[in-house]
């Protein structure tokens, strides 16, 4: 089996000892990249496999690298909902304040998906209220869109 497809299986399934095996065996995969631009730590993410964040974190993975879409890690769990793994990548030095290709931020998921702990963790590490996305909607915009009554005041007390 080809090592690449192998070691991104590995991810999806959240075997950590074949993904632990597979870079032991081959260190350039801790960010390479899927047919969709995804490196691993950004489909740990997604799938909420934590043990492997962890891991991929140590190994040394690039925190920032952004998909094809140019979405992080971090914007993955965002939307998602992902708490524990926010926590993780934010303690890890990740930035809050990256835009993708449709200028959403991190914090305009939390506030479009309602993810109101994850919301409040990026606001105390600094993410911004103020960045637009393509549509100039920002993450209050978004909460009052969606009618988030919780958010929007979140929001709100931020400003």
């Amino acid at each position: 089996m080809d090592t690449i497809p192998e070691f991104f299986n590995h991810l999806r399934s959240g075997n950590i000892d074949g993904v632990s095996e597979q870079l032991i065996k081959s260190p350039e995969l801790i960010n390479a990249k899927d047919e969709r631009g995804s490196t691993p730590l950004i489909l740990a993410a997604y799938y909420n496999q934590e043990a492997i964040v962890d891991l991929l974190l140590v190994k040394g993975a690039e925190i920032d690298e952004m998909d094809g879409s140019g979405n992080t890690a971090l914007m993955g769990v965002c939307f998602k909902g992902f708490g524990g793994i926010a926590k993780k990548l934010i303690e890890a030095g990740a930035a809050v304040n990256l835009t993708n290709a449709m200028g959403g931020t991190c914090l305009i998921y939390a506030a479009t998906f309602n993810k109101l702990d994850i919301a409040q963790l990026l606001l105390e590490h600094g993410a911004s209220l103020q960045e637009k996305d393509a549509r100039g909607n920002t993450a209050l915009d978004h909460a009052k869109l969606q009618g988030s009554k919780e958010m929007i005041t979140l929001l709100e007390n931020h400003q």
